[in-house]
């Protein structure tokens, strides 16, 4: 079996990937407390002594608005440690796989994102993204850059999921952007998918890939259908009424992509496997709030 060394194990996909990675590999899980990826020798030195067979960078800084007043902490955890962890796994032969994110594109695009798209991010947590992603490309190693979007799980408080169940318990009122369109994903449908990567690699060759639940929705339509789901299975709400508005009424310190639908035809054609839809996954999310 293959050795995978998973760092960042207690992020919100972290903790998914703990639960799928063992079906095809042994599993060294690393957490941020354990390693801190501002310390660029340490990186190297964990991967190089562990020797993996793939390094599984779930790992990130998301925190996206407050990426425009700490941009060098972005960076560090975003680009330079990833740079680091391709060129490590590069010397030992080991394949990365690294997560990035729809914020790469300024989202002006109306049909979905391909990965030979040209990346134009509109903010630092995505330019820091992007160079991460060029970092990796750089070292020259094996190596998939797997795209995602908008995700959500049990596990973090800040996920829109767990934000909108709160504040639904919390307000008979809320304002929703309803001019920014994406898939929600899953964290687990996420963890599902990299495992699948892993078992299946000689089918998925170098490079860059999207992953997102399919089907496309606006935050609001989402908001709609997770306080519907959540009636249905008895969670209880306050929340009386949610007005739709637009992006320009609710602003924040980064700019978001109006549009950031990604492609997931490249992967499925690799693996045979169209991804669920988003409000399949929604449910069964959900489902395990109780």
């Amino acid at each position: 079996m293959p050795k995978i060394l998973l760092i960042g194990s207690q992020g919100q996909v972290g903790q998914e990937l703990e639960k799928t990675l063992p079906e095809v590999g042994e599993v060294i899980s690393l957490s941020r407390a354990q390693l801190d990826l501002s310390q660029s020798e340490t990186i190297a030195r964990v991967i190089e002594t562990i020797k993996p067979n793939f390094v599984v960078n779930a790992a990130a800084y998301t925190a996206v608005d407050k990426a425009e007043s700490e941009p060098e902490l972005a960076r560090q955890i975003n680009a330079q440690a990833p740079a680091i962890m391709a060129q490590s796994s590069e010397r030992i032969g080991a394949t990365l796989l690294h997560i990035s994110t729809d914020y790469v594109f300024n989202g002006q695009k109306n049909t979905p994102y391909l990965e030979s798209d040209l990346s134009d991010p509109l903010g630092v947590y995505g330019l820091s993204k992007r160079d991460g992603e060029e970092f990796i490309k750089k070292a020259g190693g094996s190596h998939i850059i797997l795209r995602t979007a908008w995700v959500y799980g049990l596990q973090g408080k800040g996920n829109f999921v767990k934000t909108m169940l709160r504040l639904g318990q919390e307000r008979e009122i809320l304002k929703i952007v309803s001019d920014q369109i994406g898939s929600p994903t899953w964290s687990f449908d996420i963890a599902i998918r990299i495992t699948e990567i892993i078992k299946n690699i000689e089918k998925v060759p170098t490079g860059i890939y999207h992953f997102t639940n399919s089907g496309s929705i606006s935050w609001y339509d989402f908001a709609m259908n997770i306080f519907e789901e959540a009636g249905k299975l008895g969670i209880p709400l306050k929340l009386q009424q949610v007005i739709p508005i637009n992006t320009d009424q609710y602003p924040t310190p980064a700019k978001r992509p109006a549009y950031s639908v990604l492609s997931n035809q490249k992967l499925t054609d690799c693996l045979g496997s169209y991804p669920p839809y988003w409000r399949d996954s929604l449910k069964k999310m959900l489902a395990q709030v109780q």
